[in-house]
């Protein structure tokens, strides 16, 4: 009766211990620290928040929180990042695209890739966070600049000339501005609204 009630405990223990390593190693763990990160940002703050709470609240360990992240401001800013994003988009644009054509390709792919339905409330949620915290807010003009540049950079490789690539580039930031606000606040499909900023802005600048 002991050893069954011991050969029992050991079982249940393994059991136990089985479940706790595949919750540890459950697929998404970038996803899942981001969405542990977005709600605790919100309920304690950014300063209050450590990267061990992080890790707890997804389930997940430390260890794991860095094997994917630098820090927890970076965990709102993980994952395939749009400059490359951008950068394969217009590259991938036919010969004959203008550089505005090229880059609203490349928006197709971040509304494909990125900015997807399923996305939007979370998007929704980062933005509150990040308008709530100014260092949060420093990393996403710093990611914004990296943007700008990856998209000059992209252009210029197609032959466009410096000049032209930069109006370009900074016209196609701002639209990815306004395009990805839009979007998160409504329902429609991000390339489209990205098109229409890009429309907007061309219209405004030859007004000029």
């Amino acid at each position: 009766m002991r050893l069954g009630h011991i050969t029992l405990a050991t079982v249940m223990g393994q059991r136990l211990v089985h479940s706790w390593v595949m919750a540890r190693w459950k697929p998404n763990a970038p996803e899942r620290l981001a969405e542990a990160a977005l709600d605790l940002f919100a309920e304690r703050g950014y300063e209050a928040t450590t990267v061990a709470a992080i890790a707890q609240r997804a389930g997940l360990t430390k260890s794991t929180f860095f094997r994917y992240f630098a820090d927890k401001r970076e965990v709102l800013f993980g994952g395939l990042t749009m400059d490359q994003l951008l950068a394969a988009g217009i590259a991938a644009a036919p010969d004959s695209a203008t550089p505005l054509e090229a880059v609203a390709d490349a928006f197709e792919l971040l509304g494909n890739d990125v900015f997807t339905p399923d996305r939007r409330q979370f998007s929704r949620r980062r933005r509150a966070v990040i308008a709530a915290n100014p260092e949060l807010q420093e990393r996403e003009a710093l990611k914004g600049l990296r943007i700008g540049a990856a998209m000059v950079e992209a252009l210029e490789q197609r032959g466009v000339p410096a000049i032209t690539a930069r109006v370009a580039a900074h016209v196609a930031s701002l639209s990815l501005t306004m395009a990805y606000t839009r979007w998160s606040e409504g329902a429609e499909d991000f390339a489209d609204l990205a098109r229409r900023s890009l429309t907007e802005l061309r219209a405004a600048s030859a007004s000029f």
